[in-house]
């Protein structure tokens, strides 16, 4: 089985929606990825830095997930990162109202030395040379890199980005983010731009209403399952990536035939997550769930029809 690399930000997050809000949570994009990977039983490894303010109790529960923190530094003397925000009432549009990069703001991700022989690496949402230098660690080339990033990074490092955008796979990024990152209007027309910078595999998320996949002129559209109730959309990205990912791990199959599965167990794991501030869904997660809303995705997405 392959083993999977996850590198992102583990972090305290405080968050508003219309459903209430919390004080200093557990967030960040590796926290989430490893969670939503841990659900395939692949071994995982999260690379990461936080500060001494972190509760020993979160990585103790992320151990017992079976992901392992060896790659989270711990500087005892600095503070984690941390991210405020408030979601307007369609769930869609948020304001940030604190960003704290502590000890982000100097990190040097250092793989630990049993997973660089990783399968499968997803760079999580990080400068493009913080990206780069996880890649530069690896014993060999991995089987599949999958990246996310995001219009910040275009704005401040946009060459850089292009020059780790040459050694992925797989890049995921929301609407906003390919249309900004191609120039194109058109999601296909975007999708084919952002092909010829690297990647061979583009998914466009595009939050309550799906995922797309695109591969060298082949399409795959998942959707997002409708929810009666969502509570905090912060980690639902990320979850999809570990979802996507983590089933690649473990299925050893990286074909677009099987990147269209990891698209729906993506998607599936994406819709827990935004059920409960945090990552309290993802925590207490069971696989009967699982199983059981993958037949809800079914049955939305299934149907006969006669071409005549």
């Amino acid at each position: 089985m392959s083993k999977l690399l996850a590198v992102g930000t583990v972090a305290f997050d405080a968050i508003e929606t219309p459903f209430g809000k919390t004080d200093k949570i557990l967030g960040g994009s590796g926290t989430f990825v490893g969670l939503a990977a841990s659900q395939f039983g692949v071994k995982t490894g999260v690379v990461s830095v936080v500060g001494g303010d972190f509760p020993e109790s979160y990585l103790e529960m992320m151990n017992t997930k079976g992901i392992n923190t060896d790659g989270i530094e711990i500087i005892k003397e600095g503070k984690t990162f941390f991210w405020s925000g408030k979601y307007h009432n369609d769930m869609n549009s948020r304001d940030t109202l604190i960003t704290e990069l502590n000890v982000l703001e100097n990190f040097q991700p250092v793989v630990p030395e049993n997973f660089k022989d990783a399968g499968i690496v997803m760079l999580g949402n990080l400068h493009p040379l913080t990206q780069a230098s996880v890649l530069d660690q690896m014993n060999e080339r991995p089987k599949l890199v999958v990246l996310d990033t995001m219009n910040f990074w275009m704005d401040i490092a946009l060459n850089d980005l292009h020059n780790v955008l040459k050694r992925v796979d797989v890049v995921t990024i929301n609407d906003e983010e390919a249309r900004q990152l191609s120039g194109e209007y058109s999601l296909v027309n975007a999708a084919k731009k952002i092909h010829t910078m690297g990647p061979k595999y583009v998914v466009i998320k595009k939050g309550e209403h799906g995922a797309l996949l695109f591969n060298e002129g082949k399409m795959f559209f998942a959707p997002a399952l409708p929810l009666a109730e969502v509570f905090d959309p912060t980690g639902a990205g990320d979850t999809f990536a570990g979802g996507f990912c983590g089933y690649l791990a473990k299925t050893e199959d990286i074909s677009f035939e099987n990147m269209k599965n990891a698209i729906i167990y993506g998607s599936n794991l994406a819709s827990f997550c935004v059920e409960k501030f945090g990552t309290e869904r993802m925590q207490e997660l069971i696989k009967e769930e699982v199983k059981n809303r993958l037949q809800a995705f079914k049955e939305l997405t299934q149907f006969d029809i006669e071409l005549s």
